[in-house]
């Protein structure tokens, strides 16, 4: 949604168009498209559906111009609606569908994937009674996706999933938090075979998964940015290897509660920095230094590490920091490592010892 300022400075050279071209408005339809499209955008969603029902010149309207949509405020009754909206909302782009309690079923998505093909980002999470039914339908008719989240949807197969994988070859970011059932090795695969252009994915939690599927992972999608392991309990140094060495994009690992990792999978993401380091130089010459290299890194439980091996890491990607308000580097549980500090902490330290108190 634009800011309400932008917004109302458009509606006033709308009003002052109107009056130089002297449209007069004396019913609802009159009004123009493009004054009505701009007036939406300072109401809820919710607004726009009851608007959509006003007229049928108004119906038009908002189905060819209304590219987003929210019904994460519908409490009760969500499948209905989205049943009866996804046909005249055709050009939607985003669509917002998180639940607090499990309403959608599979009759919904085959809708959506029936009617809104220039969907990009699509948000399903908490639906717990969807099925592979619905994973087949949006491979079939949603396959311009680039942002789906699935978070917390426990009723999917790794088969159906890997089957999306097939056609919905855009993707740029998914959420598999949760997704026991569906996330297997297999599955991973299928995304490092079919989603090259992945630059985020979450697994948080998917226990299945070991170090083949995360190595098949890291040599498919070279451009990941971000990724969350965190609970992927099987996973081992290995994983962290092939990542350091094959994503070298890489701004944001979970490792939370990963007990498998030692030092060789902290020393492997420094030496990748340090293979990196003529890359992050260019960054510095743009002003960029801080949009290179880790910038978020959980090792949280992660008992094995040893503070040399962490503090190898801690220097050689600056933008990690262990001080106060600005946690990059999150180490809870580990009680081993309170002796790893970012440079910040070691510069402030030197400041205070070269320039200390005068005796009182």
């Amino acid at each position: 949604m634009v800011s309400e300022g932008a917004t109302r400075k458009e509606l006033n050279l709308c009003f002052e168009k109107m009056k130089m071209e002297r449209i007069v408005i004396s019913e609802w339809k009159d009004i123009p498209v493009e004054l009505l499209m701009r007036i939406l955008n300072l109401v809820d969603d919710r607004t726009v559906i009851i608007a959509s029902c006003i007229c049928s010149g108004w119906r038009d309207a908002i189905s060819l111009g209304l590219t987003r949509l929210s019904l994460s405020w519908c409490k009760k009754n969500m499948n209905s609606l989205v049943l009866s909206l996804a046909p005249k909302f055709v050009k939607l782009q985003t669509l917002v569908l998180r639940q607090d309690k499990p309403q959608l079923e599979d009759s919904a998505v085959e809708a959506i994937a029936n009617h809104c093909h220039e969907l990009h980002d699509l948000d399903l999470s908490k639906s717990l009674k969807l099925t592979d039914h619905s994973l087949y339908s949006l491979a079939r008719g949603c396959t311009n996706l680039t942002k789906l989240n699935l978070s917390a949807c426990t009723s999917f197969s790794d088969t159906a999933l890997a089957h999306l994988t097939r056609f919905c070859r855009k993707l740029k970011i998914l959420n598999l938090c949760g997704c026991v059932e569906a996330v297997s090795d297999n599955t991973l695969q299928a995304i490092g075979e079919n989603c090259n252009q992945l630059q985020s994915l979450n697994l948080g939690w998917c226990e299945n998964i070991s170090d083949d599927g995360v190595m098949s992972l890291a040599y498919g999608c070279p451009d990941l940015r971000t990724l969350d392991l965190c609970g992927c309990v099987l996973i081992t140094d290995e994983s962290v290897v092939a990542l350091a060495n094959r994503c070298i994009h890489l701004r944001s690992l979970g490792l939370y509660y990963c007990r498998n990792i030692t030092d060789r999978a902290m020393y492997s993401l420094a030496q990748s920095g340090v293979k990196n380091k003529h890359e992050m130089w260019r960054a510095v010459k743009k002003g960029k230094f801080d949009e290179e290299g880790l910038r978020s890194l959980n090792i949280s439980q992660c008992t094995y590490l040893t503070p040399s091996a962490v503090q190898a890491v801690c220097d050689t990607f600056p933008a990690l920091h262990t001080c106060s308000g600005r946690h990059s580097l999150v180490m809870s549980g580990c009680l081993n490592l309170q002796s790893v500090h970012c440079a910040c902490i070691l510069q402030a330290h030197r400041t205070h010892t070269a320039f200390p108190h005068p005796a009182h």
